[in-house]
């Protein structure tokens, strides 16, 4: 252990939830619902997870009752309807050890802090990303001033020249929303995309109506510019060398996930997720449970909404688990609402 002088003060909640995002969102209001408290814990400084971070203006389609709701706004309802149960938060803060005292576990952080929970749950999306980096010389100088591999606000590219590259669904949507607002150049090194066929007919009509200028089939070569800002990108087409005028590179070739701390803790692990019982969401270490696009089975559909199911799910188990003697008679939210409007 790494510290044998626990401080016996720290609570000891139901579930500690590892991640903050719309999964682990949910996670918190579903324990809630059945009256089990948590503790979230999230490397990043806000709680939304990816959906906050990285794509905070990026509009998402398959949620239910919502036709179209921007990512950083589901994540708004979201804590809006977790923070109802009085989560402990902590954020900022990475878990890279668990062990078992007891009838809790300890899980303790990268900044020397700890919390204590009778259950786990793993709500860590795919882990980490890291942006898979275009092989461009001292592309390093202009990352974070005028490369980026994620969009953080839009209004900050407003009236830029903005070359995209790649033909994922990232790139295309990215060109799709940026050109009613910017000078877009999208470039691919060939004429066929990877992205979702609406995503490529609304391109090849915004291509059309002259709003996208599409370079296919075409490389990045290098980059030019001065302190960090770019001046021009200059593009391998078919052989010949293209320069076009930027103010901003958006290269989007894909993220590289990494569980980090995760694989050394004794998990059944397979192709990047952990194996869990489909039916309560249990892995095979006795009292952790994993949920969203981290937790594995066969048939797994890694959209929000089955994340959202399986922290029901998991709640549900985690209950049974917790109290063996009191049957549970199911409530629904309806049911509730004199106690959820708050």
């Amino acid at each position: 252990m790494k510290d044998q002088k626990l401080d016996k003060s720290i609570k000891i909640h139901d579930a500690a939830i590892i991640g903050a995002g719309p999964v682990g969102l949910f996670a918190v209001f579903e324990l809630g619902m059945l009256g089990l408290s948590s503790v979230v814990i999230d490397g990043l400084p806000a709680v939304g997870g990816q959906c906050r971070a990285l794509y905070a203006e990026k509009p998402i389609f398959d949620i239910p009752a919502h036709p179209q709701i921007l990512a950083g706004d589901l994540v708004d309802n979201l804590w809006a309807q977790a923070k109802r149960f009085n989560p402990e938060l902590m954020l900022g803060s990475q878990v890279d050890q668990i062990e078992k005292e007891d009838d809790h576990f300890i899980l303790f952080t990268n900044d020397g802090r700890k919390a204590l929970a009778k259950t786990v749950i793993i709500a860590a999306g795919a882990g980490a990303f890291l942006p898979n980096r275009p092989p461009l010389d001292n592309i390093e100088r202009f990352e974070n001033k005028s490369v980026f591999y994620f969009v953080e606000k839009t209004v900050a590219l407003k009236d830029k020249k903005i070359v995209i590259a790649g033909g994922g669904d990232s790139a295309l949507d990215w060109a799709n929303i940026l050109c009613e607002i910017a000078d877009v150049t999208l470039v691919h090194r060939r004429p066929r995309f990877r992205a979702a066929p609406e995503s490529v007919t609304l391109m090849e009509d915004n291509v059309s109506k002259g709003k996208i200028n599409l370079m296919t089939p075409a490389q990045l070569k290098s980059l030019t510019g001065n302190d960090g800002h770019l001046t021009h990108v200059v593009l391998d087409t078919e052989g010949k060398d293209t320069v076009i005028e930027a103010d901003v590179l958006l290269p989007f070739f894909g993220l590289m996930p990494s569980l980090g701390s995760i694989e050394g803790w004794g998990l059944d692990i397979e192709a990047k997720t952990i194996k869990v019982n489909q039916s309560t969401s249990a892995t095979n270490m006795d009292g952790i449970y994993a949920i969203g696009d981290i937790a594995g089975y066969p048939q797994k559909l890694k959209l929000i909404l089955t994340g959202f199911a399986e922290s029901a799910q998991a709640a549900h188990s985690i209950h049974a688990r917790l109290n063996p003697d009191k049957p549970l008679h199911f409530v629904h939210s309806t049911d509730m609402a004199s106690q959820l409007k708050r």
